[in-house]
């Protein structure tokens, strides 16, 4: 399989087996290692791929990037599947391809502390490439990238563009008026908007999000905010 290339700024690091990249980013950060190490790995059925960044702003701001990773995997497949395909995202992380779940984004942080600058923050993916039960009609919630008119999409290809796209909305973030645009397309991206959800132990209306990514949850009159950092991982 061919070796992904990365943009300036980020550097690869391959894993085969069981290795979850997700993990070894955390380890690797916690020993301190250089922000934009990319660990990914290429399974015969899955791909998944995490990011190191270190934040220089609270971790309240510094949550962004997950919506920034995700942003940069919907820009990397725009450019990559055919046009008919469509790429949402639960506020919860999951990513939908054509409506069914096939992945889902991942953060954890250095400290959960909001108000104070993390040490480093690790974003990653996961994807089902091929599904795991030939019998798709049996679980129709659920889906694989290749079943979804994207056979044609090498995980390499698809890490490298994912990769860049992202760098791409990193950088469009830090600019003035950067986090308005990535708050703009990331509330295009979000799965049931204006719909009936449940989040945790919240139901209601989902309104939207607020200006650091929180979900709105209208129950009757009352609105509950649930900020972006509940999904940061142990």
């Amino acid at each position: 399989m061919t070796t992904p290339t990365f943009p300036p700024l980020m550097s690869g690091h391959a894993l085969s087996g069981q290795d979850d990249p997700f993990e070894v980013a955390r380890q690797k950060a916690v020993l301190g290692c250089e922000a934009g190490l990319v660990t990914y790995n290429f399974g015969a059925d899955h791909m998944a791929a995490a990011l190191v960044l270190a934040p220089e702003v609270p971790l309240t701001q510094a949550i962004a990037m997950l919506p920034a990773c995700g942003v940069g995997f919907q820009n990397a497949m725009g450019a990559l599947a055919p046009p008919e395909v469509a790429i949402h995202f639960e506020w919860g992380g999951a990513i939908r391809i054509n409506g069914a779940r096939c992945g889902q984004l991942r953060t954890a942080a250095g400290s959960p502390v909001v108000d104070q600058i993390p040490e480093w923050l690790v974003v990653g993916f996961e994807l089902r490439l091929w599904p795991s039960d030939a019998e798709t009609g049996l679980t129709p919630d659920e889906t694989a990238l290749f079943a979804e008119g994207c056979a044609d999409i090498s995980a390499p290809a698809l890490l490298e563009a994912w990769a860049r796209h992202t760098l791409h909305w990193i950088c469009r973030w830090e600019e003035k008026d950067g986090a308005k645009s990535l708050h703009g397309e990331w509330r295009g991206l979000l799965h049931n908007l204006g719909e009936t959800t449940t989040q945790g132990v919240c139901s209601g209306t989902f309104l939207g999000v607020d200006e650091h990514f929180g979900m709105l949850l209208r129950d009757g009159e009352q609105t509950h905010l649930l900020p972006l950092t509940d999904l940061l991982e142990e």
